[in-house]
């Protein structure tokens, strides 16, 4: 992600609902560093801000409704959430939650490309969204998992004038040409049951090494260290309680 600070159209907060927060902090505080701190007023509802030393970065609450499964969810910064809303709906996809208040914080909603992949709105106000990208427990690459790029290469451009790269085989997105993100079309290796989705990967120092400490605080490796060709070595981590994510290195 060459981005480096939330701007209008990038990946700007990244945040778990989960069904057991207490064990979430656990297992990421111990395999990223993270300092989490609970918000105590009854209306946040519990919801835990993520800190890498002053900086905050990512956010654990709980899931919004009873049978939601655990799930980490990509916002993307826009300076008017309504109108941004509206972009979403005329170009085929649905809102879920919102637009609304949060606090002095900013306005946000939820929303679902046409293939289902749910994502959110970030309009910040006294919160612009993450402090820090690209540093090792920090958002570093943001990637749309679907069954079927075409659409999605249409849609996205359509609410948030990303430009896209020429690549076929794994276009990437951009704002005004830095890449933050990429789509990879799910093919046969992947269960039915999948759905569409976003996938953040986080920055580690060692991607071997935050794999095996994953998977001693109980995470489960979907993709087991993987080098890329002509890219960075990745691997792909099921939570303990089932959200899903990657971690890369960037030195490759």
């Amino acid at each position: 992600m060459k981005l480096t600070a939330p701007v209008p159209g990038g990946p700007c907060w990244i945040e778990l609902s989960t069904s057991d927060v207490p064990a979430a902090k656990s297992f990421y505080e111990r395999l990223f560093g993270w300092r989490c701190e609970t918000d105590p007023r009854e209306e946040a509802g519990g919801y835990t801000m993520a800190h890498l030393g002053e900086s905050r970065v990512a956010a654990l609450s709980p899931v919004y409704q009873p049978g939601q499964p655990p799930a980490w969810t990509v916002s993307f910064a826009t300076g008017d959430v309504d109108s941004s809303a509206g972009k979403v709906t005329a170009a085929g996809g649905s809102l879920l939650v919102g637009p609304m208040d949060i606090f002095d914080q900013g306005r946000f909603a939820v929303a679902a490309d046409p293939s289902g992949a749910v994502f959110s709105l970030w309009q910040g106000r006294a919160f612009a969204g993450s402090d820090l990208f690209n540093d090792p427990g920090a958002l570093g690459w943001a990637e749309l998992v679907t069954r079927d790029a075409g659409p999605a290469l249409t849609f996205y451009p359509a609410v948030f004038g990303w430009t896209v790269s020429a690549s076929e085989s794994y276009p990437q997105w951009g704002v005004d040409g830095a890449d933050f993100g990429g789509v990879l079309t799910m093919d046969e290796k992947f269960p039915p049951e999948v759905p569409p989705h976003w996938l953040p990967y986080f920055v580690v120092a060692d991607v071997d090494a935050s794999a095996e400490a994953a998977k001693g605080a109980g995470g489960e490796l979907l993709m087991p260290p993987t080098t890329i060709p002509q890219g960075p070595r990745i691997a792909v981590v099921r939570d303990p309680q089932g959200a899903v994510f990657g971690v890369h290195c960037l030195e490759g």
